[in-house]
């Protein structure tokens, strides 16, 4: 994407339609963030009305970010070209009408496909939401305090979900998460109507169909790789699906390196800080969007919490997040904005792995102070990271380099959901005890809790099953956000001595 000079008409706003305007898009993005996260306490109660496989709850709660990931610098051009306001609008719109199919799907696929659909119709939303920012605010502090706040709508958005989950799924039947969608729509489309301005490149370049197919193509058959392998095993449709992704990859590169407008300047990767702060930003969501589309289910299977009061045991993460809009300033001077990445990331590593030993606990208190680290973390990180990939790059790149951040964010929630999720699939089927195991019971624990007597042997060890599995992958998480900050105290400047 360009980022274009800003008119007349821009600068000449005043200063209180300017706020109104970013809220109508922080609104917005932080609408797509609970998106991301308000179906997984969802997950038990339409398991018992749709009767969804593992494979099919994994595709609903993935396909949303796999459909964003693979259209968010597609989508971006096509704002640049025809103007990010009514781009917005008509995915605003387009997201609403999905919500309400979603919201009365009859079967596990209906579903499936609004889900695609609520992530087609998101892509077309959040690069258009940054790229009015900038519009809006000229002078750069302005700028970076206004993105800083949309991305604390947008962290703050991931863990806001579990809970409007949890009172929406108390009082309504599971379509309620999205059918709350529906009217928030109605009131972004008249607020946007007459808060927003236009923009849009006046120099789009040629679009090129082809990266935008290879784009999705090098994106898709990677995940389908690693689910089809958890649910049938390593087959030849994992071999073939894994070598076509990495094909299409390989093209898209090439093609982009020769492109005279590509999709994406890969060069950019060139530059340490920003391939840096790319990859901690990415491994950040990798690893709280693959834990929390199980942990909700956690509480409510293992502990036997409601909706509601399992929506409520993760507020320590979402007010974590909260605190870290007020104390990112401080951080940020005290220790340079790469060492602060960096300390966010390996408190991320230190909460997750503590999240691990207190699944085992008996009392919920010692599982909620360790969701405290993991929230201020991952919020922390998240927020400093966008603003490192802007920073690390010329102001002529930073449309391109804003749509690669927001790729690598969604792409993270994407294969954390796929490569964590189906880690916890594969790990509890192999805890459950040998011999014959109903179908059911080796599918999911969602499944199991519909067929069996909870007070039977076989359910108590199926609820241990995938404890035993959650602490597995909390600590994989763990690990690789441990990882993450090594990456980032070597690579993004910190600006001190």
């Amino acid at each position: 994407m360009t980022i274009t000079a800003p008119t007349p008409e821009h600068q000449t706003l005043s200063p209180r339609r300017r706020c109104a305007a970013l809220g109508v898009l922080v609104g917005a993005v932080l609408l797509l963030a609970v998106d991301g996260t308000v179906l997984y306490l969802a997950v038990p109660s339409l398991t018992r009305e749709l009767a969804p496989s593992a494979v099919e709850v994994l595709w609903i709660g993935d396909v949303y970010s796999l459909a964003l990931a693979g259209l968010l610098v597609t989508a971006g051009n096509l704002a640049d070209r025809f103007g990010r306001k009514k781009v917005l609008l008509l995915g605003t719109a387009a997201f609403g009408l999905a919500s309400a199919l979603a919201a009365f799907s009859p079967t596990a696929g209906v579903l499936v496909v609004a889900r695609l659909l609520l992530g087609v119709a998101g892509a077309t939303i959040m690069p258009s939401t940054l790229s009015l920012i900038r519009t809006l605010f000229t002078d750069p502090r302005e700028r970076t305090r206004a993105i800083a706040i949309w991305s604390a709508g947008s962290g703050g958005g991931i863990a806001l979900g579990p809970l409007v989950g949890g009172v929406l799924l108390e009082h309504f039947w599971w379509g309620s998460v999205f059918l709350i969608n529906v009217p928030i729509v109605v009131l972004f489309l008249i607020a946007g109507a007459f808060l927003l301005p236009e923009s849009r490149d006046p120099n789009p370049g040629r679009f090129d169909v082809l990266s935008a197919a290879l784009s999705m193509a090098a994106i898709v058959p990677l995940v389908y790789a690693v689910k089809h392998a958890v649910s049938a095993g390593v087959d030849a449709q994992v071999a073939v699906a894994a070598a076509v992704g990495i094909a299409a990859g390989v093209l898209f590169v090439r093609r982009q390196k020769r492109a005279a407008d590509p999709l994406i300047d890969v060069t950019l990767f060139r530059n340490g800080a920003f391939s840096g702060a790319v990859l901690a930003s990415f491994i950040a969501v990798f690893a709280l969007m693959g834990l929390l589309f199980f942990f909700s289910q956690y509480l409510q299977l293992v502990r036997g919490f409601s909706p509601l009061q399992a929506g409520f045991a993760e507020m320590p993460a979402t007010l974590a997040s909260i605190v870290v809009v007020a104390a990112v300033g401080v951080v940020v001077g005290r220790l340079g904005r790469g060492r602060a990445v960096a300390a966010a990331l390996a408190v991320a590593a230190l909460g997750l792995a503590l999240v691990a030993v207190a699944e085992r606990m008996p009392q919920y208190w010692w599982l909620g102070l360790t969701l405290v680290p993991v929230g201020l973390g991952v919020g922390l990180a998240l927020t400093l990271t966008v603003d490192s990939v802007l920073s690390a790059v010329p102001r002529d790149k930073a449309g391109s380099a804003s749509a690669i951040s927001e790729t690598a964010y969604e792409l993270g929630a994407a294969l954390g959901i796929a490569i964590l999720g189906s880690l916890v699939t594969v790990v509890y089927r192999g805890f459950l005890p040998t011999g014959p195991v109903p179908a059911e019971v080796r599918d999911s624990l969602a499944a199991a809790a519909n067929t069996l007597d909870p007070a039977s042997d076989l359910a108590h060890a199926a609820r241990e099953a995938f404890t035993g599995a959650m602490q597995v992958t909390s600590l994989a998480a763990a690990a690789v956000t441990a990882v993450a900050a090594v990456i980032a105290w070597r690579t993004i400047p910190s600006g001190k001595d």
